[in-house]
């Protein structure tokens, strides 16, 4: 597996996204294109960021369809003349590299009553977020965009909750993901088997190691906790052990889609 992501500089600020608490914002780079771009200086902070680095390389490498994630250099003068004062304290801690998502002009957001999604789609992002354990897809927030009549795939920051205590992550990677049954898509779900048997054929230690290789030292050098190979080991561990075991958490989210049906 070859992944190289690009590295763009913001060139203008140009509103925030006030939907998520942790302050998106639309902003544009030295390469003319659109970004939303995740600050580090935001909410969980650079946790949150590894999540969706993470989260949507995984769900990229499966087949399923993310925005281009690219990594985004702030400069510390950016955002001075900022007005509001959130924003520009936002600005300011933020300095240096975040993580961006291609702008997705004209997406519409998915919804769960009027949009259709086919149960071989669903299956899949329904495995993928039991995967991740992604608590941020439900009903009242699908973040699910369709644009050009296609279903993508966005915002993975709050995956892999386990690295906010960081203590039971050992447990947390062996077992079931009950939060699945608030899923958007649970009760869509209906081809999970053959996901299941797809998925965990597709995916491997040699994957997981070069999708974690690419979590950079800018969000890590945390000031609590281990050194960053050690941190990086830490989030391998946990995806490969959550592979090996993948039939817990599948056969959980299998149970959950019958109880919504």
């Amino acid at each position: 597996m070859n992944v190289e992501l690009r590295t763009v500089t913001v060139t203008q600020y140009i509103t925030p996204l006030r939907e998520g608490g942790s302050l998106p914002a639309l902003a544009e780079g030295c390469d003319g294109f659109k970004y939303v771009i995740k600050f580090r200086g935001a909410g969980h902070g650079v946790k949150a960021l590894i999540s969706e680095l993470l989260g949507g390389l995984i769900a990229k490498y499966l087949g399923l369809k993310v925005p281009e994630i690219v990594f985004i250099e702030l400069d510390e003068r950016f955002g001075q003349t900022e007005a509001d004062e959130e924003i520009q304290d936002l600005l300011k801690f933020s300095k240096g590299l975040n993580l961006g998502l291609h702008f997705l002009s004209g997406a519409i957001t998915y919804d769960v009553a009027s949009n259709d999604c086919d149960s071989y789609l669903a299956s899949k992002i329904v495995w993928l977020d039991s995967f991740i354990t992604n608590v941020d897809r439900t009903y009242r927030n699908t973040n699910l965009l369709i644009w050009n009549k296609e279903l993508w795939l966005i915002d993975h920051g709050a995956a892999f909750y386990f690295h906010h205590s960081w203590d039971n992550w050992e447990q947390t990677a062996v077992t079931p993901f009950t939060m699945i049954k608030d899923h958007a898509l649970i009760s869509k779900a209906t081809e999970l088997k053959r996901v299941h048997e797809e998925f965990t054929a597709r995916l491997n230690d040699d994957v997981l190691r070069t999708i974690v290789n690419l979590i950079p030292d800018e969000f890590l050098n945390w000031e609590e906790g281990p050194d960053n190979d050690a941190i990086r080991e830490v989030y391998f561990r946990f995806l490969s052990n959550r592979l090996a075991h993948a039939d817990v958490f599948f056969k959980a989210a299998e149970d959950a889609g019958k109880v919504r049906i």
